[in-house]
């Protein structure tokens, strides 16, 4: 029997708090029960999101609420500036393709933070842009962007900044009000500790004001039509009723530990895990680390795909490889959400065992004896 280990980047494991919610017989969503309910949960999202407006909440994945977020803040005859280091900074532009929307890229090599003096310049040279469509933590490659400094660029332009923050929303400090942002995607399969199936966004009151004159087609992701609903602690459709009671417990949990430790729990676990790796030999992708996930390079003499399935076949931990061109190349290690020191340890430990078994020299413990270092350091801070 393998007990299994889940550092994927999504889903992520979900603790029992929000499993044992979840399990309870279904309120019916119409309910004075469940009414109360998301007043709790809406209360909760506009602390994580740092903002003092509506955060909607969609039955979707993160995608969904991507696709969302274009059809709501554009109309036929839009231009858009999509930034693209990844696969998921790629797929803002696949999504403006799919509804005829052109847009000017910033294309970013894979590993590379994006410089904001591009997006300025970008902005200077098509003052008609009307949303720049951005990835703050590029889960494909492991790279943290500089939303602030982005947004500091974007509000002095009439332009909205739209943020995927799937994979940092609750991991690293994203004030959305402070900031400037105009439009946050976070998914719930992620650092809310949750299954997949619940799409967030927050969109500020500059945001708002052109959402209302959005002529995109849209049925079910109609912001307007969503907010008007959930002010009366209702919603439009039939909502994801038990994702959102489990929201209720993460939302409680993250709050007990305060936003600010959380923050720094997800940059000790990091910090952990990238000593970890490289007291291995090992080298790290991204030039800008995430907290969410590790990016490393595989050694040259290793498919990394075949470290990702020994890992999953012989120990039973799951991790995540590479995507698009960086498949084989790469290979991820998430410590996001519901995760401890512990977590850590397990993780080198089976990828030192991993590396061993397929030929790669290194000497047992090195990798988990500097992640110890770190975590010590964590646990006397």
């Amino acid at each position: 029997m393998k007990k299994p280990h889940l550092y994927a980047p999504g889903p992520t494991p979900v603790p029992s708090e929000a499993l044992l919610a979840m399990a309870r017989p279904i309120p019916h969503h119409r309910a004075p029960e469940f009414e109360a309910l998301l007043a709790e949960v809406r209360a909760g999202l506009k602390d994580l999101f740092q903002t003092t407006e509506e955060v909607l909440l969609f039955a979707a994945t993160g995608t969904g609420g991507m696709e969302a977020a274009v059809v709501n803040t554009l109309s036929p005859g839009d231009t858009a500036l999509v930034i693209r280091g990844g696969k998921f900074g790629e797929r803002w532009g696949e999504i403006c393709e799919a509804y005829g929307i052109p847009f000017v890229s910033i294309d970013v090599a894979y590993g590379k933070a994006v410089d904001p003096g591009l997006v300025a310049a970008a902005l200077a040279k098509h003052p008609e842009t009307r949303a720049v469509f951005s990835t703050h933590s590029e889960t494909s490659t492991g790279v943290l962007h500089d939303i602030q400094a982005i947004a500091q660029i974007v509000l002095k332009t009439p332009t909205l900044l739209v943020v995927d923050a799937i994979t940092s929303l609750g991991v690293v400090d994203l004030a959305m009000d402070a900031w400037g942002v105009d439009v946050v995607i976070a998914g719930s399969q992620k650092a809310l500790m949750l299954p997949p199936g619940l799409a967030l966004v927050g969109v500020s009151r500059k945001a708002w004001a052109v959402v209302e004159r959005s002529r995109l087609p849209k049925y079910y992701f109609d912001f307007v039509a969503e907010r008007k609903n959930l002010v009366k602690n209702q919603s439009h459709f039939t909502p994801a009723i038990s994702l959102i009671v489990g929201l209720q417990q993460t939302l409680r949990m993250i709050r007990s530990e305060g936003l600010q430790n959380v923050f720094r729990r997800h940059e000790q676990l990091a910090a952990a895990m990238r000593a970890g790796v490289t007291a291995l030999g090992l080298e790290l992708f991204a030039e800008r680390p995430t907290p969410a996930v590790t990016a490393v390079n595989a050694p040259t003499s290793i498919d990394g795909s075949a470290i990702v399935k020994t890992l999953r076949e012989r120990h039973g931990v799951t991790i995540a490889g590479g995507q698009g061109s960086m498949k084989g190349k790469i290979f991820r290690l998430a410590t996001m959400g519901y995760a401890d020191p512990s977590d850590v340890v397990v993780a080198l430990s089976a990828l030192e065992l991993t590396l061993s078994e397929l030929g790669y020299p290194s000497k047992p413990g090195e990798g988990i004896r500097a992640a110890q270092v770190v975590l010590a350091g964590m646990s006397n801070a």
